[in-house]
């Protein structure tokens, strides 16, 4: 947040402290990447990538490390982006979280071998 420049100091440090908030990292906010557990080390990088509020967020496993909690937490996380109007292209192998999907594309073998759009299904 520092590096884009686009928020005062004392803002940045609100978000900052809001997004370790919503991860449920507060009490962790001093300490030092080797002493985190792998799933709050998960949570760190997602909340870094949702502090500049991009309109596109590209995530690989992001649940892959969590337990059911911090899973639902990452999700909501990602379905309150959705409902902001961003673009979230998530990979995983978590049927949970793939469920909670728009539009999923199931690759097998490389090759593209279902494809479903929640929004037509329903229609």
């Amino acid at each position: 947040m520092r590096r884009l420049g686009a928020l005062d100091e004392e803002t940045t440090r609100h978000r900052a402290e809001d997004l370790l908030d919503q991860f449920g990292l507060r009490d962790h906010a001093h300490k030092h990447p080797h002493q985190l557990s792998g799933g709050q080390r998960q949570r760190v990088a997602i909340a870094r990538a949702l502090a500049n509020d991009p309109m596109i967020i590209l995530a690989d496993e992001p649940t892959g490390n969590l337990d059911p909690d911090s899973r639902e937490v990452v999700l909501k996380a990602f379905d309150d982006c959705h409902a902001d109007g961003r673009i979230i292209v998530m990979v995983t192998h978590d049927l949970t979280a793939a469920s909670r999907a728009g539009r999923r594309l199931t690759l097998r073998d490389g090759m593209i071998h279902e494809q479903s759009d929640v929004h037509s299904e329903a229609a």
